[in-house]
Order: structure tokens, then C-alpha cells, then sequence
């Protein structure tokens, strides 16, 4: 094994593949990166690229030779989706992600982000979550298939470390949310769910509108467009072994969160919650401080964020965007 070189840069003429391009995180670093003037980026769609058959992998590298790779492709969904379907996320995810990593590594890929989540903390974890609580403890059940195919990337990451002495990273994201999220009414993630639930009874002129849980869980939210920034910065400036968090230092809880996304809607009417449905993990914040020690740091609040995502919905989803019950 090699010891990895100090990172330079990316090199903004240079190939590079973001996988899943089109999802909430990978269109916001192609943004992001063409706007720091990223000349070559390469995108392939599912129906052009399905990232589970390894062959087509394989081949796709051979063709597009990439020498940086964002690997932001994943199936992903809130925790009714997660808590439903364990057997797809797990078997889609580590296919997407082995065939992927094994493809980079092939073709001789110097430079790999590897995208993750903060659910792979064990479900009590210590608050703020550090990097090195990772395997300390009972993952969340809603969404433990899902959180293992997670860990198995950051394993596979570390061991391409060690064996090839490339300098390949891993970053663990917390709950992210903005334009280009899923709005569905069956997979969506907190914060797109409410929106579209909080939209609809405004435009309905309903009195109430009932949410999941109990509204008491602490969840800390990234705007989707400060976690693609982090993702360029690190590539720029990041090597090191260890996964890292990416996130904001706080949280809010659930009827916080709510409430802000009430107000953006301009939703007047009453909010209940339906105890009978499940909270998640009780709290989950990251301990963002190697990240700072990086220099970087999130520039978008909450309240901000959400209001801008609550104007990206109803400008490009809301008319075509299936009914909700409410």
C-alpha cells in the first residue's frame, strides 16, 4: 500500500462523473461545480445508466474515463418507504454503490466522494453524533436496511484506502431537503412531506392538518445547495480515512420544523399529531466539528431554506403532483 498524496484541487477540465445527477443532492453539486467552472461534468439518467447491472458499469467507465466521481446515487425514501420496503433499499443500494466503487477502482478513478447518511449512527447515539460513533450501538429498525448498505460503502471506501492508497472519502450528510427533493405522498422525507401537506391545506382551506408522531424529535436539516458546497470543498481540501459529517451543528424538532414550514405556505389552521405513528430515533445531530476544522461552514437558514424550497415546489411540482391525503 501507498501512503495517499496531499489533494490538490480537482482539476476543472477533468472528467468527472456525478452519479445521480438527477436527484435532490447530485443536481445541486452539478450546479454547484458548474458554477465553479467545472467544463467536463458527466451525467447519465437511470434509463440510460441502470447503476445495478454491473456490466453496463463497467462499460459506461471504459467509455467516459472520469477522473473524479461523486457517487450521490441511492435509493432513497422517508420512513414509511424505508420501513416498507428494507428489502430494496438494501439490495439496490449495494448494488448501485459495489458496482460503482468496483468500476472507479478499475479504471484507475484518483479522486471518489462517497455520499451517505446520518442514519447510520446507532439510533441512541451520543448527541452531537461524532464520526467515531459509528458501530457503537443498535441501529434506528424504520430504516437499519437501509443504514447498513451505508456503512458498507464507508467500509469499502476505507479498504480502497488501505489496499490501493488512494484518496478516496466518504461524508455523511444529515437530513437534506431543497429544489429537486422528493415530494411524493408515500416516499418523501420530512420537510418535502410537510410542504406539499401544508401547500395543499392551505390551497384547500382546511382547518387542520394532522402530521406523523408526535412532533418531538430533535432533527437537524441541511439546505441542499450548502451540502453540495460542502461536497466541492472537500474534494478541493479533504483526505483522510476517516468518514466525515456534514451538517449544521443544530436542530430543531419535528413542530419546530413544522411550524416553519406552516408559515411559509401561509397556512393558518390548526396542526394535530397522530401519536399512533412512529417518531424515528429521538434526536439525531452531528458533531460537525472536523468539518469546520476544514474551513467550511453552512451560509443557509433553516427559515430561509425552506422558503425557497416551499417557491421551487410550487413553481415546478405542485400542478402536476399527485393528490395528498390529508
Amino acid at each position: 500500500m501507498t501512503t495517499p498524496e496531499t489533494v490538490q484541487p480537482l482539476d476543472r477540465n477533468a472528467p468527472t462523473y456525478i452519479a445521480g445527477h438527477r436527484g435532490l443532492v447530485g443536481s445541486a453539486v452539478w450546479r454547484r461545480m458548474e458554477q465553479s467552472n467545472f467544463s467536463n461534468l458527466i451525467g447519465r439518467t437511470s434509463s440510460e445508466l441502470d447503476l445495478r447491472s454491473r456490466s453496463d458499469v463497467f462499460d459506461f467507465f471504459e467509455q467516459s474515463k472520469p477522473s473524479c466521481v461523486v457517487l450521490a446515487a441511492a435509493k432513497v425514501g422517508g420512513i414509511v418507504a424505508n420501513n416498507t420496503y428494507p428489502v430494496d433499499f438494501i439490495s439496490d443500494n449495494l448494488q448501485i454503490q459495489t458496482n460503482v466503487l468496483d468500476a472507479a477502482l478499475h479504471h484507475g478513478v484518483h479522486r471518489l466522494i462517497f455520499l451517505g447518511s446520518s442514519c447510520i449512527y446507532p439510533r441512541l447515539a451520543t448527541q452531537p453524533i461524532s464520526e467515531d460513533q459509528l458501530l457503537n450501538g443498535p441501529l434506528e429498525p424504520t430504516n437499519d436496511a437501509y443504514a447498513i448498505s451505508k456503512i458498507a460503502g464507508i467500509i469499502h471506501v476505507q479498504s480502497v484506502r488501505r489496499q490501493y492508497g488512494l484518496p478516496w472519502i466518504s461524508a455523511m450528510p444529515t437530513n437534506l431537503y431543497g429544489p429537486g427533493d422528493n415530494f411524493s405522498a408515500t416516499l418523501s422525507h420530512v420537510v418535502p412531506s410537510l410542504i406539499r401537506r401544508f401547500d395543499q391545506a392551505q390551497r384547500d382551506g382546511l382547518e387542520s392538518v394532522t402530521n406523523w408522531g408526535s412532533g418531538t424529535p430533535r432533527r437537524e436539516f441541511l439546505h441542499v445547495d450548502d451540502m453540495a458546497d460542502a461536497v466541492l470543498h472537500l474534494l478541493d481540501n479533504y483526505d483522510a480515512p476517516t468518514h466525515i459529517n456534514v451538517g449544521t451543528g443544530r436542530d430543531e424538532t419535528i413542530k419546530e420544523i413544522a411550524e416553519i414550514v406552516a408559515d411559509a405556505c401561509g397556512y393558518e389552521g390548526t396542526m394535530l399529531w397522530d401519536t399512533t405513528k412512529p417518531d424515528g430515533a429521538p434526536r439525531k445531530l452531528l458533531d460537525t466539528s472536523a468539518l469546520t476544522a476544514t474551513g467550511w461552514s453552512p451560509q443557509i437558514s433553516t427559515r430561509s431554506g425552506v422558503a425557497s424550497t416551499v417557491e421551487w415546489y410550487r413553481q415546478h411540482l405542485r400542478d402536476s403532483a399527485d393528490s395528498v391525503r390529508l
